[in-house]
């Protein structure tokens, strides 16, 4: 299993190099990933945490990320597919996994924050559908020679798109989300799925689910990464009993089949989360480093 943590693009941390030093340092600890998350306005529960410190940009922090690493896998945990022109987030992504040397997943989802969706004028009643198509327009755009795309929003013929993922076939796409829309979208067009804060009985469920569905699509399930992302309260130092507790919910997760652990830190105290990123590494397994 391998083994990611979030960096607090999320969390009002005013120094956004704290943050960056944040990356650098789950790289020198031995993690296998590091993931940003996604909302553009302090909106609704996002205000209700946050108010006026800044939620820094999931792709901006990535990039300079990309060039202050060597190794680590970059990730979104997850892009908010409608809020986003998806011409302009195949560029980028493209763009980041050759500043990164083919480190980029793309995470993404259909977003649940309904304020956010009614301050940005986009529909929520039709995210499920605009991520969809946002899905094939990057797909399209970044696999074929000479993109052709004709859907509701976008129609497009006769040119060429550069840069190209440096990853091929295709960027990787992990689907975020474990209702049953979001289980179907993986078996069809996703390289990966990652849920949230789901335990792990009702995750290998899922995941069976998927397996049965991503075969009546002509899928083998062995093409799909499964990953689950938990939420670790740090609100209090990282002692000896709560580590072994995380690394037991792990261990669960594994039986069940998850490949790719994220753990999502809740916290801007820039040297708290240190000191429990250093109480993870240190517990995690060796086959797991």
């Amino acid at each position: 299993m391998k083994t990611g943590i979030t960096i607090p693009n999320h969390w009002g941390v005013e120094d956004v190099h704290q943050v960056l030093s944040l990356a650098v340092e789950a790289e020198q600890l031995g993690f296998d990933s590091i993931w940003t998350m996604d909302h553009l306005l302090n909106i609704g529960r996002v205000r209700e945490r946050l108010h006026h410190r800044p939620y820094w940009h999931a792709l901006g922090v990535l990039s300079a990320a990309s060039v202050m690493t060597s190794r680590i896998t970059l990730g979104t945990s997850v892009m908010v597919l409608p809020y986003h022109d998806p011409v302009g987030l195949a560029k980028y992504a493209a763009t980041l996994d050759a500043l990164s040397r083919g480190r980029f997943v793309l995470g993404v989802g259909v977003g649940a924050l309904r304020e956010e969706f009614d301050a940005l004028g986009i529909p929520f009643r039709r995210r499920g559908a605009m991520t969809d198509e946002s899905i094939a327009v990057m797909r399209d755009l970044w696999t074929n020679p000479s993109p052709d795309y004709q859907g509701g929003r976008f129609r497009f013929a006769d040119l060429e798109f550069s840069p190209r993922p440096v990853q091929q076939p295709s960027l990787p796409l992990w689907i975020g989300g474990s209702s049953p829309a979001a289980i179907t979208r993986t078996a069809r067009v996703g390289d990966g799925w990652h849920q949230t804060n789901i335990d792990p009985d009702t995750y290998a469920r899922g995941a069976a689910r998927l397996y049965e569905l991503a075969g009546t699509h002509g899928r083998e399930a062995s093409c799909i990464t499964l990953s689950a992302r938990l939420d670790v309260d740090t609100g209090k130092s990282p002692d000896p009993n709560r580590i072994e507790d995380l690394m037991a919910t792990i261990r669960r997760y594994r039986e069940v089949g998850v490949t790719h652990m994220v753990l999502a830190l809740t916290s801007g105290d820039v040297p708290r989360l240190r000191a429990w990123m250093a109480a993870i590494a240190r517990s995690m397994p060796e086959a797991d480093r």
